[in-house]
């Protein structure tokens, strides 16, 4: 019989602490992950004055060499130059220290270096605190690439909770909008054979239902929503490792995302020059059309997103009701090798606004 030789790697975290002033384990925290002293803080200019200065003396004192490197856009050029930092520093472990795209940066940077790195969020706006994946800005739009998974997660709520609440209220839109991706990997199956894995679907899915069931409690300013968020965020990127892609956890919503933020600036309405919608508003937005699609429980997840305080209208996020529709009709282009509910060829322009419509998104 002819051995088996198919194999996947699964990285998850090794230790996951979330909860008020937890910061102040950062220490013992660095010293289970890692044996080395060398540790390098990753953050941006806003992010370094809000954790990563108190990290940095907390270090200092228990005798670590600290390495503080500020970056700016998720570009490849801030990754390259965080490596060759990294390198020349001969750094052994990376914390990143802020919101997505500095922790975006960091994973990056870690995979490149075969390096352990610390997921510390200062907000929480979307799943990627500690999943495999990070996303990038390119003139086309972003990009998503394979990254390094956190060995560990610090998430200080007494830290998350200050950042505006619009960045909570997304990063649970982008968890729910896990149901939506779920049900494009479940059609992929039956009608392409594609991979899949129940346990990756069903970790997607409890993230998801767990904001849904609890959306009434999910407020501002308070702690108890951050921690409900954040656990919620951490199961679904442990989904994406189990599967070992982003399935799990994007479907059509997140084309329709993506393909607006190729549309670029353009698709703002007058007056929103400056607040661009974030992903998981986006993902939300999507999710309540492709559920549809999928003869499923749209209401629930506008219902749910709507007490939670995310957009669920083009309204409401800022967009023209003709992007919208133009990002629906496209949508398909962004991943074409990936199955969803929008099939090979896409929606038409009036299905498109047929769909918006009909769900109230316009």
């Amino acid at each position: 019989m002819e051995r088996f030789k198919k194999y996947k790697t699964m990285v998850f975290p090794r230790e996951i602490l979330v909860g008020h002033k937890i910061t102040n384990e950062i220490v013992d925290l660095c010293q289970r992950i890692s044996s080395s002293k060398s540790a390098l803080i990753v953050a941006d200019k806003n992010t370094k004055k809000i954790s990563g200065d108190e990290i940095s003396k907390l270090l200092t004192k228990a005798g670590y060499a600290v390495k503080e490197k500020i970056v700016s856009a998720p570009n490849v050029g801030e990754v390259n130059e965080l490596v060759r930092y990294a390198r020349k520093n001969k750094v052994e472990l990376l914390l990143g220290v802020g919101g997505g795209s500095v922790i975006d940066i960091t994973k990056l940077a870690a995979f490149d270096l075969s390096k352990p790195f610390i997921s510390v969020p200062t907000c929480a706006s979307h799943d990627g605190i500690a999943s495999p994946r990070a996303s990038l800005k390119h003139k086309s739009g972003n990009i998503s690439k394979t990254a390094e998974s956190p060995l560990a997660v610090l998430a200080d709520t007494s830290v998350i909770c200050k950042a505006p609440y619009r960045m909570l209220a997304s990063g649970c839109a982008d968890v729910i909008s896990n149901i939506s991706a779920v049900k494009d990997w479940e059609l992929a199956y039956r009608l392409k054979n594609e991979e899949f894995s129940s346990h990756a679907a069903v970790l997607a899915k409890t993230a998801a239902q767990l904001l849904i069931d609890h959306a009434d409690e999910i407020k501002p300013d308070t702690e108890e929503s951050v921690w409900l968020a954040v656990k919620a965020m951490i199961v679904s990127g442990v989904a994406m490792s189990v599967a070992g892609n982003t399935r799990p956890a994007s479907g059509a919503e997140h084309m329709f995302s993506h393909m607006l933020d190729h549309l670029g600036p353009g698709i703002l309405l007058k007056g929103r020059k400056n607040t661009r919608p974030l992903h998981g508003e986006q993902c939300g937005v999507g999710a309540i059309m492709m559920i549809y699609l999928h003869s499923g429980d749209w209401e629930e997840i506008r219902d749910a997103l709507h007490k939670i305080g995310a957009p669920i209208t083009s309204k409401e996020l800022g967009i023209s009701k003709k992007k919208i529709i133009e990002a629906l009709d496209r949508a398909q282009e962004i991943r074409p090798e990936r199955y969803t509910i929008l099939g090979e060829k896409g929606l038409t322009l009036d299905a498109a606004k047929k769909l918006a419509k009909t769900t109230g998104v316009i």
